[in-house]
């Protein structure tokens, strides 16, 4: 399967998706009330079986924060980009996808521990390298006074 039918069977699993064929991979923008069941459906089926779970980003868009998940399949070497945008910024969260994936567990931790965005159902959501009195460092309206770090 290539990236343009990749990209038609993912679309037939969910409408309010929006794909496009990014520079190196399939990139997929999900809300993030679908992103578990889209999740799952690529996990689980046979023509996609994405197994392996690599990469999570998070990322502060100035107006909402963001979640990126980067999907392979070992089976079929297809790679994914599922992309969500979280609008609460004061209150940010999202579904963890640590029952799928159980490489979402440190990954989940690190965008929590650096900006703040909660994965609702992740079996230890804590902090990983920051104690409480941080804040979340890579946000952009972050600013600490103490370590001289400004926007």
């Amino acid at each position: 399967m290539d990236k343009i039918q990749l990209g038609e069977f993912i679309k037939s699993l969910a409408v309010d998706l929006e794909i496009k064929e990014g520079k190196q991979y399939l990139e997929v923008t999900v809300p993030p009330s679908m992103l578990h069941q889209l999740a799952r459906q690529l996990h689980d089926k046979k023509e996609t079986q994405f197994d392996f779970l690599f990469c999570i980003t998070g990322l502060d868009y100035g107006s909402d924060l963001g979640v990126v998940y980067h999907l392979r399949s070992t089976v079929y070497d297809h790679v994914v980009v599922l992309k969500s945008r979280i609008p609460d910024r004061e209150h940010p969260q999202i579904d963890s996808l640590f029952d799928i994936w159980q490489s979402a567990d440190f990954l989940e931790r690190e965008v929590y521990d650096l900006l703040g965005i909660r994965f609702t159902n992740h079996p230890d959501l804590r902090r990983l390298f920051l104690d409480n009195s941080w804040g979340f460092p890579l946000r952009k309206d972050y600013v600490d006074d103490i370590n001289i770090v400004h926007k």
